[in-house]
């Protein structure tokens, strides 16, 4: 039945831009390594916390490596809205979805001031898909938002705003009639609470396309899909007269927890970057993935 298939799933689950490499030498700086500018507000207004827009934001708060610098991202752009994620204090801990403190605390570098939930479903790449769906939304282009669910059934927010939910029946999901047009952002959540349900890493990574290492822009991520996986969305990029490329990296995790930038406990004056190095793994606090793990939303 796929109901148990799903069932399975939920207690199981773990967790643009096209921009090339060539065209990264073009780009106009924004901020020079070592510096760390004065909080400015950010330009979003973001629907889960009106009132973060005064909170230092990424851009602002965590300079770039020795040497780098930043690119202008284009307006509207997925990698220009990460930049301007909310951080909260710099001495806040990661707290999981009930309110206690995460264990291990080591790979906290800065938690992003969104919220988890009160359920332990937003992990890993149900807070990649959270973000990529709160960008879509704020940018107007709702019609976009839309996840696979694990049995490859396909769930959209238009068709939840509309009404229809999924039942249950056989091996297929079908979508039924069951309430009025209902565009607010309370029934958004409601629908990605289902979205985290019955997807996770092993549906996401089959839906997204993989992409060199040398290609990443601010809105790719790191996946590895399966019963554990893992996924970590890339907020920040960053190239130095070299051409090599840095890219900072934040994650949920399980159980659910707030999104946190994530250090590099392998080059703690690196930290908390990350350096591209081709065909080589990249070692993160609480993962490992494989070279060819950078994937791209379509």
């Amino acid at each position: 039945m796929l109901l148990l298939f799903l069932c399975s799933v939920v207690a199981t689950a773990s967790c643009f831009q096209s921009e090339s490499a060539q065209e990264r030498s073009s780009s106009v700086l924004l901020q020079q390594s070592g510096e760390a500018p004065a909080p400015t507000p950010s330009p979003y207004k973001h629907a889960w916390n009106p009132e973060a827009s005064a909170v230092r934001t990424i851009i602002n708060e965590i300079p770039v490596p020795k040497g780098a610098q930043r690119e202008i991202a284009d307006q509207g752009s997925f990698a220009l809205w990460l930049r301007h994620l909310p951080l909260k204090n710099a001495n806040h801990k990661v707290e999981l979805y009930d309110g206690e403190r995460k264990g291990n605390q080591e790979p906290n570098f800065r938690v992003i001031d969104l919220d988890v939930g009160a359920k332990d479903l937003q992990q890993c790449a149900d807070a990649v898909m959270r973000l990529r769906a709160e960008y879509l939304l704020e940018s107007d282009r709702e019609s976009e938002i839309a996840f696979n669910y694990t049995s490859g059934d396909r769930s959209s927010w238009s068709d939840w705003r509309s009404g229809l939910r999924p039942k249950i029946k056989g091996n297929k999901v079908l979508w039924e009639q069951k309430g009025k047009e209902d565009g607010s952002y309370h029934n958004f959540r409601r629908y990605l609470e289902k979205i985290f349900t019955y997807a996770g890493s092993l549906s996401l990574s089959k839906e997204v396309k993989a992409i060199s290492a040398t290609d990443i822009i601010a809105g790719d991520f790191l996946i590895l899909g399966g019963s554990p996986g893992h996924a970590m969305m890339i907020v920040d990029t960053a190239v130095d007269d070299n051409g090599d490329v840095y890219f900072l990296l934040a994650q949920s995790y399980m159980p659910a927890q707030e999104m946190h930038v994530v250090r590099n406990l392998n080059d703690r004056q690196l930290s908390p970057w990350y350096k591209v190095e081709a065909g080589s793994e990249i070692q993160t606090p609480e993962w490992t993935f494989s070279p060819n793990a950078f994937h791209r939303f379509p």
